[in-house]
């Protein structure tokens, strides 16, 4: 129900600066000002993960971290530093494919992620649009690393560290827990 809650008022909050983004990014690159990927969601269901589109249209479904510097757009690089990329993720919420905070969701392709996840439980809650790994700095090019913060997440998920991992997210300077 936080979920729905946060989600219905961000989506409000955030709709006019997605759409000054969106329109940032058609105005000065090709293709569509959101992007939608397939991404592992909860008990490993694939689902299409959206996002303001941040690199260039014809660079290939890779994980962030594998990405050339020269495949993101100028544009994208600022919504990125700014986190406004992930936005339209809100509605992934909405739907109850994603929640606001849980392990980032990965690809497909990342079996070395995915298979260190499965051996902590991580699958067994939604993705978030943040997360304990996030917060804490630890990308996906380290599989195992990874995993183990997400496994963390997993055992101490509740209210209070949710909100702490949300206001680590938006507020430079607050200790991820």
């Amino acid at each position: 129900m936080v979920d729905v809650v946060l989600a219905s008022a961000g989506i409000c909050l955030a709709a006019p600066l997605i759409a000054f983004a969106a329109l940032a990014v058609r105005l000065t690159s090709r293709g569509p000002a959101i992007f939608v990927q397939t991404r592992v969601g909860r008990h490993e269901m694939p689902f299409r993960c959206l996002k303001l589109r941040t690199m260039w249209s014809d660079t290939g479904s890779v994980p962030t971290h594998e990405a050339p510097g020269s495949a993101i757009t100028p544009v994208g690089r600022v919504l990125r530093r700014a986190k406004i990329d992930e936005l339209p993720q809100l509605w992934n919420v909405l739907v109850g494919e994603m929640s606001m905070v849980g392990p980032r969701p990965c690809l497909p392709t990342q079996s070395a992620l995915i298979e260190a996840r499965r051996r902590g439980d991580v699958f067994s809650v939604r993705p978030g649009i943040t997360g304990l790994a996030q917060v804490r700095g630890i990308d996906m090019s380290i599989p195992a690393l990874c995993a183990a913060s997400d496994s963390e997440y997993v055992a101490k998920a509740g209210l209070r560290c949710d909100l702490h991992i949300i206001a680590a997210t938006v507020l430079p300077g607050i200790t991820p827990p």
